[in-house]
């Protein structure tokens, strides 16, 4: 078992203040395989002033010199590869080979893009006889989930500190141990004492800290909506610049040219990442009415082709969901669902057989409407539900009938009639036809989905303020 008894401040590794620690459990075992501090106020106040005393040393840097950083903190994340995925297998349960490209790679992806992206961003432009430039915003309090738990941090606090910020990171308490990594890799890259600080914890306790702290500038937070909630409402106590990307129900629009199987098979693997716990995942599959019964036909041989299991186990294509109080309400939804009338396809709430032990949840594909608290709801697990449409205006009004509007995709036979389509979809990123997610391109939601951006230039931005001068 790991035990990690210290935090990162100020370059060093400290005890915590805190004087009680927090399990990680494994969620395909059910056994603990970690233990982290339980951290306190004052680990907060101690993270936040060494940040602060680093700020503005480190705003002052180069362009050239932050990039050359991140080249550093690209190749010790590679380095560090294996380490990272035995971590994130150990606590979330993802199938090993998912993870080394889905989360390792990405990470190391990730901090190769923020050093290619500053030198996309106009820094000093001349607005008549001003000179407008872009300064770092200060102090950031970020913290980060534990579905994509170094992806997270490597986009979010690498993002902050590509823009010339300092980071106080509070991660997961679920899957803690990539956080922990993270700051290993910025002390093995020289990251200046300061600029990075790591504190453990839960959220009631450090992440209000945090997020309250008056050292604090800048709040950047992936969670849920409540969680959301909550952090705008604390922070606006100090007028804190806050970012948010929170939940989703994102649909997949199948229109009736489009190539059926493709769409929903693709639909399907982008809903099951992550065992179903991505905010992105396109949990809604709207198709025309006269092909519903041919789409839940591949939808259903989809579904049940994927393996749960061993998660070091070649053929195992499915993990289990991250804790219990997760596979509590997966099941719970896919019970609502039943009881509200939909036509259950595949799966359901039982454990699927011989996983008894795991929480382990059967892919489960549902046919009903939008009116649906499996379709409207967002659930977290491999759960979808297709929803027949009559035409393209009932389309995209049933697909923009939600809470939310981070995410979709459109299908047609012709790709340019779904990108002029994409203009009629309230969501921050929409793929056409499955073309793959561009991490130089922003990512974020409309509505209850959040607040700001991430990814490439656009999430560097973020942690940038405009400076008028002359």
């Amino acid at each position: 078992m790991i035990e990690r008894d210290e935090i990162f401040i100020n370059g060093a590794w400290v005890p915590s203040a805190g004087s009680d620690v927090l399990t990680v459990t494994n969620p395909v075992t059910e056994e603990t395989v970690a233990t982290i501090p339980a951290g306190a106020r004052e680990d907060v106040d101690a993270a936040a002033q060494a940040a602060a005393d680093a700020f503005p040393t480190w705003s002052q840097t180069t362009v050239d010199e932050r990039i050359e950083m991140f080249r550093e903190l690209a190749k010790q994340t590679e380095a560090r590869a294996d380490d990272i995925t035995a971590a994130i297998v150990s606590e979330l349960g993802y199938p090993v080979k998912f993870v080394e490209q889905a989360h390792t790679a990405s990470a190391v992806g990730d901090l190769q893009c923020l050093a290619d992206s500053l030198s996309d961003i106009t820094w000093n432009e001349q607005v008549g006889h001003t000179t407008v430039t872009r300064a770092a915003a200060g102090v950031v309090g970020a913290i980060t989930p534990w579905n994509g738990p170094m992806g997270m941090v490597t986009n979010k606090a690498g993002a902050a500190i590509a823009a010339g910020c300092t980071v106080v990171l509070k991660g997961t308490e679920v899957a803690p141990l990539s956080s922990f990594i993270f700051a290993e890799i910025a002390e093995a890259a020289g990251l200046p004492a300061g600029v990075f600080n790591l504190v453990s914890g839960a959220g009631p306790d450090v992440g209000e800290a945090l997020v309250t702290h008056p050292l604090v500038d800048v709040v950047s937070l992936t969670g849920s909506t409540r969680a959301g909630r909550r952090v705008m409402e604390v922070a606006s106590q100090s007028v804190k610049r806050v970012l948010l990307e929170l939940g989703g129900k994102s649909a997949n629009i199948i229109l009736e040219d489009a190539d059926l199987q493709a769409a929903i098979e693709d639909g399907i693997e982008d809903a099951f990442r992550n065992t179903g716990q991505a905010c992105g995942a396109l949990t809604r599959v709207l198709v025309p009415r006269a092909r519903l019964a041919e789409a839940e036909e591949f939808a259903i041989r989809k579904a049940e082709s994927y393996v749960l299991g061993d998660p070091y186990d070649p053929e195992t294509t499915l993990g289990p969901v991250s804790n219990a109080n997760q596979l509590r309400r997966v099941r719970d939804y896919i019970r609502s669902g039943i009881a509200e009338g939909a036509k259950l396809l595949t799966g359901g709430p039982e454990a699927p057989e011989g996983l008894e032990r795991g929480y382990f949840v059967r892919p489960t594909v549902f046919s009903g409407d939008n009116s649906l608290r499996v379709a409207r709801e967002e659930i977290f697990g491999p759960v979808i539900t297709i929803i027949p449409f009559d035409d393209e205006d009932d389309a995209f009004a049933i697909a923009n009938d939600t809470e939310y509007g981070l995410a979709g995709a459109i299908w047609a036979g012709d790709p340019e009639r779904a990108k002029a389509a994409a203009s009629r979809l309230r969501a921050g990123r929409i793929r056409i036809n499955g073309s793959a997610i561009n991490k130089r391109a922003p990512h974020g939601g409309f509505k209850l989905s959040g607040i700001g951006r991430e990814f490439g230039r656009y999430g560097i931005e973020e942690y940038l303020e405009y400076k008028a001068i002359g």
